[in-house]
């Protein structure tokens, strides 16, 4: 920054100075009462006298401020410096700007303001990783599919490059989303996120292979050593080469690092089988315990193409995806099992997240839980938007600078999200002439009071309203008289979303749940997705 006037009269700065500003990613929440960690970096030969402030995006309103002051050697190398301001007002699309009135040259570099109050202390964003909590994520996959192979591997992401000082990380070009990223999310990073969340980290790695072009088995030693090093760094104690990035970055405890995915969705690809067996023999020569996954499907896995899991896709309109409950009814009931790491919903019904997409996942995913033997673990994707950046539709949560909201495919994981751990009872419907029920029954355990329940859940996926008869068989000391409730995801129209203006246009509602006996009658509305928690004496076996 060369600052060309002064605070003489002849060359006088303007009033406030002159500078240079940051708004963040389409404005910064800067919020009454809150404080806001600053860091930079400063170097300059000249003595420096530099304002850092919050300001409104016109920089006229003055949220906060506060001024860095030095002699000519106090700077004369690079000085990091951190500072926390208070904000006195609130301003949804705020700036941060360093001005001043002194002639010289600063450089400046590693310039960052982030709230002090972030989740679990770690950074993230509080309300955001609120909503994932809620869900009670088993598992997080990281650091995405594309994202992981970049279009060209010089664009990959490089899990060794965004570890140890986040001023010493290169960055790189995002190039499959098209922006830049300085890697402050890096690996280290997701595996916090993951602990905080009480989740198992499912990492993706690299294998050679990008979107347009493959290293080949004869030359890929060196990137098998690589995710090697990776897991060393997950996992290896303190005093081992790797793991003692990781402690000195304030994690001595090693993380519980116990899948690894090797490419994503690569199968297809000239050199992915060959790279596959270098990396599978060789995370299981160092890590004998660690899952691996392998991009190919199950046909392919033999005892020459051995793997632990085989990731599964799909993307597909909301008819196909109602369909697919019945998509791993006839799987040979041996291993490997199949983690279903990206389902969606696309195309026109879709929208930005529609109701009766969320619908069509929903049956998909009682398809899954009624199959759960052979599938061990499922996950939506994309899981985050920023509404100012949509490059993908739908979405689980939309998000800009100081607001969020679930989508209706965000608000019908709830009723999963006690499965994890769960019995499975068989389930049988019998209504004639109406395919466009699907329903799977649990029982569950509430952690907080050891309450028990029988969770039956139901997608009603056409428009007819259906009155059914719940019966239950095999409970051998019944149903609570009380206690019991029900939740229905609906709305007034299948192609009804939220939004910012309506974040709860389509969200679930519960109710007491009134009359509960072991034969019942329930109504099941159009275009929703029901359950019924039946509150137990005792858990249970039963039959429905």
């Amino acid at each position: 920054m060369e600052i060309l006037c002064d605070s003489k009269r002849t060359n006088a700065c303007p009033s406030g100075g002159v500078g240079v500003y940051n708004p963040g990613y389409w404005g910064m929440n800067i919020e009454k009462g809150k404080v806001y960690k600053v860091r930079l970096h400063i170097r300059s030969s000249d003595a420096v006298s530099l304002t850092v402030s919050l300001t409104s995006s016109d920089g006229l309103q003055k949220l906060a401020a506060h001024t860095i002051t030095g002699s000519k050697k106090s700077f004369a190398k690079w000085t990091k410096i951190e500072f926390h301001l208070k904000s006195s007002q609130n301003n949804t699309n705020s700036r941060l700007q360093l001005t001043t009135s002194k002639t010289g040259v600063i450089w400046l570099d590693q310039v960052s303001v982030i709230p002090l109050d972030t989740y679990m202390g770690h950074g993230f964003r509080k309300d955001l990783s609120l909503m994932l909590a809620n869900l009670k994520p088993q598992f997080l996959k990281f650091p995405g599919g594309n994202y992981a192979m970049g279009n060209y591997l010089r664009n990959a992401f490089r899990w060794s490059e965004t570890v140890g000082p986040w001023e010493e990380r290169p960055g790189h070009f995002n190039d499959a989303w098209g922006y830049w990223t300085d890697d402050g999310l890096g690996f280290f990073e997701f595996l916090q996120l993951a602990e905080d969340l009480g989740a198992s980290p499912v990492w993706v790695v690299n294998d050679g292979a990008s979107l347009n072009e493959e290293v080949s088995t004869a030359t890929v030693a060196s990137l098998v050593k690589d995710v090697v090093n990776g897991i060393e760094f997950a996992r290896g104690g303190p005093k081992t080469p790797w793991g003692s990035v990781r402690a000195a970055m304030g994690h001595p405890q090693p993380f519980k690092l116990d899948y690894v995915s090797i490419g994503n969705q690569e199968c297809w690809m000239l050199y992915y089988r060959g790279n596959y067996q270098k990396f599978y023999s060789a995370i299981k020569a160092a890590y004998p315990d660690i899952n691996i996954i392998s991009s190919c499907d199950r046909s392919t896995i033999s005892p020459s193409n051995p793997a632990d899991l085989y990731d599964v896709h799909v993307y597909t309109s909301s008819s196909n995806m109602f369909s697919r409950t019945s998509m791993f009814d006839n799987t040979p009931r041996s291993t490997p099992k199949a983690i279903v790491s990206e389902y969606a919903v696309t195309g026109n019904d879709a929208g930005k997240g529609t109701l009766v997409a969320a619908l069509a996942e929903a049956a998909f995913l009682i398809g899954l839980e009624r199959n759960s033997d052979v599938v061990k673990m499922a996950s939506c994707a994309p899981l985050f938007v920023n509404d100012n950046d949509r490059r993908w539709s739908p979405d689980a949560i939309v998000f800009n600078s100081w607001q969020h909201y679930g989508c209706p495919n965000y608000w019908m994981l709830h009723f999963f999200k006690d499965s994890s751990g769960a019995a499975l009872h068989p389930t049988t419907i019998q209504i004639s002439n109406y395919d466009q029920l699907v329903a799977s029954a649990i029982t569950w355990q509430n952690a907080k009071d050891k309450s028990t329940y029988l969770r039956v859940k139901v997608v009603n996926f056409g428009n007819r309203a259906v009155d059914l008869n719940i019966s239950v068989s095999g409970l051998a000391n019944g149903i609570k008289n009380s206690g019991s409730k029900q939740m229905v995801l609906t709305s007034s129209s299948p192609l009804d979303e939220n939004s910012f203006q309506q974040p709860e246009k389509v969200v679930p509602v519960s109710s007491p749940l009134a009359n509960v006996k072991q034969q019942m009658g329930v109504s099941v509305r159009p275009y929703s997705l029901s359950s019924f928690d039946l509150l137990l004496e005792a858990s249970k076996h039963a039959s429905i």
